[in-house]
């Protein structure tokens, strides 16, 4: 809306007698207070534009929690979902974080880990177990129950094996106790290239599993070493937890899968049940509630810009060539 103080003027300047360069000039004047003004408004709506931006980010990037429902009695749910390791949401970090503010509630009648899990770093899966052990012996009334769904295996298992007790569905597969480690040896096709390998270490082992050399008799000898060593600790891990539930034999610790219809005949797991029909049954709180962490915006966003640039082809290579995992 024009100013009626300055509408006026205008009329005035008009009205007077005057040459055609004063009233061109005039004209700009006003024209150029008018531009100004748009420019204003314009700036304030972006500037709002862009505050309400800041604002939804910030709503997403922002854990808020489950907030108001749990002050009602309810059942916490943790997924641990795919490869369990360092970087994902089924590390060691981020499962014991949840765990922790899953048995720290007081409304949370119980906890179910669901797990859908081929395994992965003997280490994370490791760290998680201990610390079910050590959040079940500090809260003895809130029973932790682990809940297959397509696939419990190798670490994932592992995990499992510390809980109260083990649900499946009877075509999940549950199982694989065992240790892999894997690589590639690129020793031939060198060879066929012509290509010579240069390293120089100090320390006659530092080489170990250098997937372009060749691989000495007792760096492989070393290496089963390890493996039975991690073997027996899973294998440890496994007897405690099921306890004399377990139905050992020959083929139980050597890395075979079962179904879950057989994985609770050998003991390995104890029932048939889903997340709902344990929480509605078993632990009476129907409500269920998931404690999982999840990655926000800005996480996703730093994974994106760092995750794959960062590091060498080399580190790339070395990895896939000598990994660990459970198997």
């Amino acid at each position: 809306m024009n100013d009626p103080q300055q509408t006026e003027s205008r009329s005035q300047i008009e009205s007077s007698p005057a040459s055609w360069e004063q009233k061109t000039l005039e004209k700009l004047v006003f024209a150029t207070l008018e531009e100004q003004r748009a420019r204003r408004r314009w700036g304030i709506f972006f500037k709002a534009l862009g505050f309400a931006y800041l604002l939804v980010v910030l709503v997403a990037v922002v854990d808020w929690g489950v907030g108001a429902e749990q002050q009602e009695r309810h059942t916490a749910m943790i997924n641990v979902t795919g490869v369990i390791d360092a970087k994902g949401l089924a590390s060691a970090e981020h499962v014991i974080s949840a765990l922790n503010s899953a048995f720290k509630e007081k409304n949370a009648a119980g906890v179910i880990l669901r797990i859908n899990s081929p395994g992965g770093s003997p280490v994370q899966s490791g760290l998680i177990s201990d610390e079910i052990i050590r959040l079940r012996q500090a809260h003895p009334d809130k029973p932790l129950f682990a809940v297959v769904e397509d696939m419990c295996a190798s670490g994932g298992y592992y995990v499992a094996a510390a809980a109260d007790r083990i649900y499946v569905n009877k075509a999940s597969i549950v199982g694989s106790i065992g240790v892999l480690m894997d690589g590639f040896g690129f020793t031939g096709t060198m060879d066929k290239l012509g290509i010579e390998r240069r390293l120089l270490t100090a320390g006659e082992n530092k080489g170990f599993l250098d997937p372009f050399s060749p691989q000495a008799p007792q760096q492989r000898a070393h290496a089963q070493v390890l493996l039975n060593d991690i073997h027996r600790q899973f294998i440890e891990v496994v007897k405690q937890g099921r306890g004399k539930r377990l139905k050992e034999s020959p083929e139980m610790f050597s890395g075979l899968m079962w179904t879950g219809a057989q994985s609770v005949e050998l003991g390995l797991a104890d029932d048939y049940g889903s997340v709902d029909s344990v929480a509605r049954d078993v632990l009476k709180a129907e409500k269920v509630l998931d404690y999982s962490i999840k990655d926000n915006i800005a996480e996703r966003f730093a994974k994106r810009l760092g995750a794959g640039a960062v590091g060498s082809l080399w580190q790339g290579v070395a990895e896939s060539a000598a990994s660990l995992r459970w198997q």
